[in-house]
C-alpha cells in the first residue's frame, strides 16, 4: 500500500495547487518516461545513478539493473532507502507572458518521485529483467523490428551478465508536481502557455505549452 499522498511530498514543491495529480496519474508519467535518477544516502554523501526502469502493473516496484561496480550496488548489502527522480518538460516563464501586472519570472516543470527501499534481486533473474526491459523500449520504436537477447553471442552475453546486478525498488511513497501555473487565472496562464511553445528555454516545451493549457488529473 502506498503512504498519505503528501508523506512523499516532502522534497517535492511546497504549493499544493501543483500537486493535484492523482498517483495513477504521477504513476501513469512515470512508467512512459521510464528513465529517472536513482538517489541514496552513503556515508560519504549523497549518490545518485541515471536508469532506466520498469514498473509494475499496480505501480508498486521498479525494476532496473546497475553495473556491479557502481556505487550504489556496492552499497547494496540490505535494503537501502532510495528515491527515484522522473523528471518531465520544464521551461522558464516570463513575467511579460501573462498581460498582467507585478509578475515575477518563474520556471514550470513536471516532476515525479517515487520513495522505497532498493534490494539486489537474485542474479538468476538477470536474464529475465533484462528480456523485459528490451522488449519494452524496443516495442515503443515499432515498426522497426524487436531486437532480442539472442542476437547477441552467448559467451558475450553471459560475460555482460556477469557485469551488471538486478535490483528492485519497493515502492511506498509517490509524489508528484505539475507545475503549470494553476495558481494564475486561467486567461492568464492560457497566455502563457500561448508564447512558451516558441519562445520556451528547456526541453518539451510544446508539451508543456499543452500541459498547461490542460493539466492532467
Amino acid at each position: 500500500m502506498f503512504s498519505a499522498p503528501d508523506a512523499g511530498n516532502r522534497a517535492m514543491h511546497p504549493n499544493p495547487a501543483f500537486r493535484q495529480a492523482t498517483a495513477a496519474c504521477n504513476l501513469e508519467f512515470a512508467r512512459a518516461r521510464g528513465f529517472g535518477i536513482l538517489a541514496v544516502c552513503s556515508p560519504e554523501g549523497p549518490l545518485m545513478s541515471h536508469i532506466p526502469f520498469l514498473l509494475n502493473a499496480d505501480g508498486t516496484q521498479a525494476e532496473f539493473h546497475l553495473v556491479r561496480s557502481n556505487p550504489i550496488a556496492r552499497l547494496l548489502t540490505g535494503p537501502l532507502k532510495a528515491r527515484l527522480a522522473i523528471e518531465g518538460p520544464h521551461s522558464y516563464v516570463s513575467p511579460d507572458w501573462y498581460g498582467v501586472e507585478d509578475q515575477v519570472p518563474t520556471w514550470n516543470y513536471v516532476a515525479v518521485h517515487l520513495v522505497g527501499e532498493v534490494m539486489v534481486q537474485p542474479q538468476e533473474g538477470m536474464r529475465d529483467l533484462l528480456d523485459r526491459q528490451s522488449a519494452e523500449f524496443e516495442a515503443r520504436l515499432a515498426p522497426k523490428p524487436e531486437w532480442r537477447v539472442e542476437k547477441m553471442t552467448p559467451e558475450v552475453l553471459d560475460r555482460m551478465m556477469r557485469q551488471i546486478v538486478p535490483c528492485a525498488m519497493r515502492v511506498d511513497e509517490i509524489a508528484g508536481t505539475w507545475k503549470l501555473g494553476q495558481n494564475k487565472p486561467e486567461e492568464v496562464r492560457l497566455r502563457a502557455a500561448d508564447h512558451l511553445g516558441p519562445a520556451g528555454q528547456g526541453q518539451e516545451t510544446d508539451l508543456l505549452a499543452e500541459w498547461m493549457r490542460t493539466p492532467p488529473g
